[in-house]
């Protein structure tokens, strides 16, 4: 029998710590195996267990999900952590990410995304939930644009898988609209994130947009 994911959620609402547990409960391959209601209760479970995947709400009292994260990065590597928020605010985005988040979603994101969220972490990848990529990355295209372009270093091929990464689709996803396998499409990511000189597919749609991909390639 496989093994099930196991899912930790910290929460410092009650409502929300239930609504994930029955979320995660309702899927045969994840259980929950603690809830926590502040950061101190999430570093205090990871003392006797560690789960596969921590949901981490941002704003908790007595430590925020911020200073969770960066002592769970620095202590447990391994362990997979999507960040929860009711907000969308980017500055707080991007110091999940820059800090080693491996997924960002929304509280109110629905159960399917929110199961896609884990079992995507879970199995190595990035997830960011798709209503959140376009208010992410607005005004990022209005910035004064480099001369040198990044992607002279990438194929056709890795621009246009690139070009998928920064909008938020799963490698199935760009396997299937560029009728390649979900195995090539990791191979061509690969490629990338060396060419680029990133760590993971975060990185890379970042600063895709950051130098305009749509403005400077006809998909």
């Amino acid at each position: 029998m496989k093994e099930k994911i196991k899912v930790l959620i910290a929460d410092d609402h009650e409502l929300i710590r239930q609504g994930l547990e029955r979320i995660v409960s309702f899927e045969e391959d994840l259980i929950v195996i603690f809830k926590a209601k502040n950061g101190e209760e999430v570093l205090s479970y990871l003392n006797r267990d560690i789960p596969d995947v921590l949901l981490l709400d941002i704003n908790m009292p007595k430590m925020d999900g911020i200073e969770v994260l960066r002592r769970i990065k620095k202590e447990y590597g391994e362990l997979k952590v999507i960040m929860l928020t009711v907000e969308s605010d980017k500055a707080t985005i991007f110091t999940a990410i820059d800090i080693g988040a491996d997924g960002y979603i929304l509280k109110d994101s629905a159960a399917e995304e929110i199961v896609d969220a884990i079992r995507t972490v879970y199995s190595g990848e990035k997830y960011i939930d798709k209503s959140l990529v376009s208010l992410l990355f607005k005004d990022i295209r209005n910035k004064e644009k480099e001369k040198n372009s990044i992607f002279d270093a990438l194929s056709k091929r890795e621009v246009e898988v690139l070009y998928y990464m920064s909008k938020g689709l799963s490698n199935k996803e760009i396997g299937d609209m560029l009728y390649l396998s979900e195995k090539t499409v990791k191979n061509y990511a690969t490629s990338i994130f060396l060419k680029l000189n990133v760590h993971d597919r975060v990185q890379a749609a970042i600063l895709a947009l950051q130098n305009d991909i749509e403005g400077h390639f006809k998909f």
